[in-house]
Order: C-alpha cells, then sequence, then structure tokens
C-alpha cells in the first residue's frame, strides 16, 4: 500500500508541477484527486509484510517506473501559458501540427507525434534526426525560417496547431487573425527546455511521453552530476563553445549552452557576454579569454584542423594543447536546446574530465535515449558525418 500511495502521490506532483509550466487547471484538479485517493487507499490498511510483498510480486508483473509516473490524459479545451507568457486556449486535440523550429520538430517526433506533422520548418533534408527517425517528414511542405517565414505558406496548410520559436513572435499576431492557433517556445536554459517538453506535451495530449522524456533526462543527469561533484568551481576548465558560422562568434551566458557546459562542470569562457544570441567577437577577445578548451558547434561550417592551424591561435592554451573538439554530429546537434542535449552534457564531459567521466556512460545513454523515443539504434561507430 505504501508503494501505491508512493505512485499516486508522484502522479499528482507531475500533474501539478505541469500546471506551474502553464498547463490547464483541470490538470491541478486530477493531481488533488489522485493525492486524495491515494490517501484513502491506504487509511486502515494493515501492514504489508515482506513475506507477502515477495509473494504478491510473483503473483503478478511488477510495473513499470513508466506506468507507475503517468499523468492523466489531457481533457479539452485546455488552455496553457507559451513561452512568450501568452495564455492560449487549445480548443481540440491537435490532428494537423506545423512547427516552425528544428527544436520543436525534433520534440514533436520524440513525443511520437511525426504523423501528425504538415508542415516543418526550412531545411528539414538537412537534419539527420529527421531522416533517420521520421523519414516521411522530409518533404513536407516547408514554412521557412525564423528570418522568413512563410505566413501564406503557413496557413494553407490549415493546421490545428502552429508551434513557433519565441523569435517569430511578431508573426504572431497575424496568424491569429486568421483563425489559427499558436505557441511559442523559447528553451534557452535547463529550466526552459523542460518546461518547453512539458508545454507541448499537455498542447498535444502527449503529457506521458513528456514526462517519460523529462524522467530520461533526470536518470542521466544525477550520476553526471554525482561523478562530477567533486570538481570545485576553481578547478572546472574554461571552455570556449563556438557557433556553427564562426569561430569567432561566441555563446554567453544568456544561451541554453551555458547550461551545458555548466552541466559537464566547466566554466563558460565568454561569461562576460550579455547577448541573448550568439555574439561576435575578435581574435584578441579570444587570447584574453585563453580558454582551456575551444569546442565547435556539431554543425560547424569550418574544421577542428583549421583551428588546430590557425597561427593566430598558436598560443592559446587549447590550441597549445591540442583540445579543440567538435560535438558529434551524425545524429542531431547535442550542442543545442534540442531534448537530446543532455548527451551533449555527457560527451562535453567525457572530453574535459576524460578520467573522472569516461566515454562508455554517455554512449550507453546514447543508445536507450534513441531506441525509445526515434525508434531507430545510433552508430556509436560513425558520430560525425560529412557534409550531405
Amino acid at each position: 500500500m505504501k508503494k501505491t500511495l508512493a505512485i499516486l502521490l508522484s502522479t499528482a506532483i507531475i500533474l501539478l508541477s505541469g500546471c506551474d509550466s502553464g498547463n490547464a487547471p483541470s490538470a491541478s484538479t486530477a493531481a488533488e484527486t489522485i493525492a486524495a485517493a491515494a490517501i484513502s487507499e491506504t487509511v486502515g490498511q494493515p501492514e504489508t509484510t515482506a513475506e507477502e510483498t515477495s509473494a504478491a510480486a510473483k503473483e503478478s508483473p511488477a510495473e513499470t517506473p513508466a506506468e507507475e509516473t503517468l499523468p492523466a490524459a489531457v481533457t479539452y479545451p485546455v488552455t496553457v501559458t507559451d513561452q512568450l507568457g501568452r495564455e492560449v486556449v487549445i480548443e481540440q486535440e491537435p490532428e494537423k501540427l506545423v512547427s516552425g523550429y528544428y527544436i520543436s520538430t525534433s520534440l514533436l517526433i520524440a513525443l511520437g507525434l511525426e504523423d501528425k506533422l504538415t508542415g516543418i520548418e526550412a531545411k528539414a533534408k538537412s537534419r539527420s534526426i529527421y531522416r533517420l527517425s521520421a523519414p516521411q517528414i522530409l518533404d513536407l511542405p516547408s514554412v521557412g525560417t525564423a528570418k522568413e517565414f512563410d505566413l501564406e505558406g503557413c496557413a494553407a496548410l490549415e493546421p490545428d496547431l502552429i508551434v513557433l520559436p519565441a523569435k517569430l513572435k511578431t508573426v504572431i499576431p497575424s496568424l491569429e487573425e486568421l483563425g489559427l492557433t499558436v505557441i511559442a517556445v523559447n528553451p534557452e536554459s535547463k529550466a526552459l527546455l523542460e518546461e518547453a517538453v512539458t508545454l507541448l506535451g499537455t498542447a498535444t495530449n502527449t503529457a506521458a511521453r513528456a514526462a517519460e522524456l523529462l524522467a530520461f533526462h533526470d536518470r542521466q543527469l544525477k550520476p553526471l552530476t554525482e561523478a562530477l561533484s567533486g570538481i570545485g568551481s576553481d578547478q572546472a576548465p574554461s571552455v570556449y563553445l563556438a557557433s556553427n558560422s564562426s569561430l569567432l562568434a561566441a555563446a554567453g551566458p544568456a544561451m541554453y549552452q551555458n547550461s551545458l557546459i555548466e552541466q559537464a562542470a566547466g566554466t563558460n569562457a565568454a561569461s562576460e557576454i550579455t547577448a541573448d544570441y550568439w555574439a561576435d567577437i575578435s581574435y584578441e577577445q579570444l587570447l584574453a579569454w585563453d580558454p582551456e578548451y575551444i569546442i565547435l558547434a556539431a554543425d560547424a561550417e569550418y574544421t577542428v584542423d583549421s583551428v588546430l592551424q590557425d597561427e593566430t591561435l598558436r598560443d592559446c592554451r587549447a590550441v597549445a594543447a591540442g583540445n579543440v573538439y567538435q560535438f558529434p554530429n551524425a545524429i542531431e546537434a547535442w550542442d543545442s536546446p534540442v531534448p537530446s542535449s543532455i548527451l551533449g552534457s555527457m560527451w562535453l564531459a567525457s572530453v574535459i574530465h576524460p578520467d573522472i567521466y569516461p566515454a562508455d556512460g554517455w554512449k550507453q545513454a546514447v543508445t536507450e535515449y534513441y531506441e525509445t523515443f526515434y525508434d531507430f539504434t545510433p552508430d556509436l561507430e560513425n558520430l560525425y558525418s560529412t557534409a550531405e
């Protein structure tokens, strides 16, 4: 009975947690009902002995962790608060989805919604994760990019729900004037990424799958944090994370990449940057920071060798020691706020703390993650791909 109480209360906590991220009031009511039922379930019940528990376990199969913590189905209409702080009413469970952002597209696939997608962002064919997990979406109509969004093309698809990045907030009023429902996501920190997962799980009635996704993240983060717990702030190596377009474009504290570095027990060499996006810097600035590691984005348009051979950087600690690496890129960009980004922190930890956190840990997690949420087995021997 204690186990039943723990299971039901755990479910209630998940539902209440979802409400904090903008879920409908009905989820709170459901959580309270579950908690009350859990208490009622145990009132007046005798303690179960170890022998009785063992016998019961033999008579019935054990529940899986996922079954123990599944949130209730969403009841529509549901009101969510998106990551622009907008309250959005979703009248019915969406059957036709449009995603104008590769982060949300990857997340919708992880939630098992690839067959509901009717339109996606431009350059989809360059995303290996789509080809590996949902090749049927590669030929869907494009709704453009954050810089050139195709409003008319998007509207012509008559979607039930549109998911856009927060940077496209200026097109949202026009879409709403056409009677379309839009939510915006902005997963630029660990907390905001988790909030985005919960938000889309609620909006699309995949809250249970979203909870499983977050549970995977927590299962991986805990041993990573424990393994690196002995590294003090004065021992954490400085890491410079460069953008895909240029070595001289840095990720500051306002970007998700900062969370990724910190989770790997590193310090962001560009911590003084105040911009909320990639900030252009000079060679002089990079040399002044003198990072111990230089890490290139997964989809960098330049190479590790080009950095190692750059005469301007020969006195930089990272270059002098050969500590220049690129994030794996054969599956997807773990250095961006995709649902799998915990794998990026794990990979980075194995690079900057190889004696404490060996590669075996993240490799096992990579296989589990993609087999569970994307239905394919990754090729761990070929984590780097050449240009298509």
